[in-house]
């Protein structure tokens, strides 16, 4: 019997009956300019009965990405106008990100490096260029955290990884490495002991950040991924990206950060989407985010709260946008509580 393989392009979408056969020549265009690939474990959790299934709209391409905005950039938070060199992106003083490759498991469409990722994207670094990536962390000696991203770092081989964390090791001033990945939950049989290994070789400490929007995406199988990982040693925080249709929901959002928490990761950040082209149908505005936000607080443990960021377009870096609580009102405090109640502080 033949294993399952992941499905690469529109004519294999409408065999596995995720697209309708009308929508054919449109998903050819979506293809033609942004990649495409679900795992057979992410398609395993389409419900092919739900025309709004929300594993699907992260995965299943749509005729909206056709469409791109005024607003919308090739580069939303750029990365290109802080790469020094290739690979490495230097925005934030103590850390860099090091892109060792553009390549991913599975393509999710709202993707804010999706006219970057892909095999038509900027590839896998080459050993001179990695070398040379290697050698500025190493010449700046402020970096004290980089941050393995790209493409998804954990689709390398062990090989390739191993060859990044002993080159990591050499250099005193990293304390901190940290690996940004879907892999435990859209591939989580790649989580082997080679692997762990493999994170294992720069002898720094090794942290894990998840990118997962939903929480039917936390699979049994998925969190015994993350179990391998953490009792290997290596601490997991949350990243999910606040999406339309998938989790603009308190409670989906809420089951969601439990999922992580029941994971023993740390729900970190919770990011408004970005600017990427095409993906207008998944942004809601800012204060619908700060209301779902504001929603968690009280209702779900101090445990479950993520941090909501903005990625401020042009390179500025992140902010964080949650709504204020606490307004000075001539010397006195006006603050909400989670029932969206105002109180005075101090009290009268």
């Amino acid at each position: 019997m033949t294993a399952a393989r992941s499905l690469k392009t529109a004519e294999e979408l409408v065999s596995a009956g995720l697209i309708e056969p009308e929508k054919l020549p449109d998903i050819r265009a979506v293809a033609d300019r942004y990649a495409i690939a679900l795992t057979p474990t992410m398609v395993s959790l389409i419900d092919r009965t739900d025309r709004q299934d929300p594993i699907a709209r992260q995965f299943v391409p749509d005729p909206a990405e056709l469409l791109t905005t005024p607003e919308e950039r090739a580069d939303p938070i750029g990365d290109q106008a802080h790469s020094p060199i290739k690979g490495i992106v230097h925005r934030y003083p103590d850390r860099v990100l090091l892109k060792a490759v553009h390549i991913c498991p599975v393509y999710c469409r709202f993707c804010f490096r999706r006219e970057m990722v892909g095999p038509q994207g900027d590839g896998t670094l080459a050993p001179e260029e990695l070398s040379a990536a290697l050698a500025y962390i190493r010449e700046h000696s402020e970096i004290w955290e980089v941050i393995l991203t790209g493409g998804d770092p954990l689709v390398l081989s062990p090989r390739r990884l191993s060859t990044i964390m002993q080159g990591l090791a050499d250099i005193p001033h990293v304390k901190i490495v940290r690996f940004h990945t879907r892999v435990p939950v859209v591939e989580p049989d790649r989580i082997d002991v080679t692997m762990i290994a493999a994170l294992m070789e720069s002898g720094k400490v090794v942290y894990v950040a998840l990118h997962a929007n939903h929480p039917r995406e936390l699979t049994d199988t998925a969190r015994a991924a993350c179990a391998r990982l953490i009792d290997a040693g290596f601490p997991m925080v949350s990243q999910t990206v606040l999406l339309k249709g998938v989790n603009d929901d308190p409670v989906v959002l809420g089951d969601l950060m439990k999922a992580f928490v029941e994971t023993r990761i740390k729900p970190y950040y919770l990011h408004h989407p970005d600017l990427a082209p095409g993906t207008s149908h998944f942004r809601l505005d800012i204060a619908e985010g700060q209301k779902i936000v504001s929603a968690l607080r009280g209702n779900i443990s101090g445990l479950c709260q993520p941090t909501y960021v903005l990625d401020i377009p042009g390179g500025h870096g992140k902010a964080v946008i949650g709504e204020s609580a606490a307004r000075n009102e001539g010397g006195c405090y006006s603050v909400n509580d989670f029932r969206g109640e105002e109180h005075r502080y101090p009290p009268k």
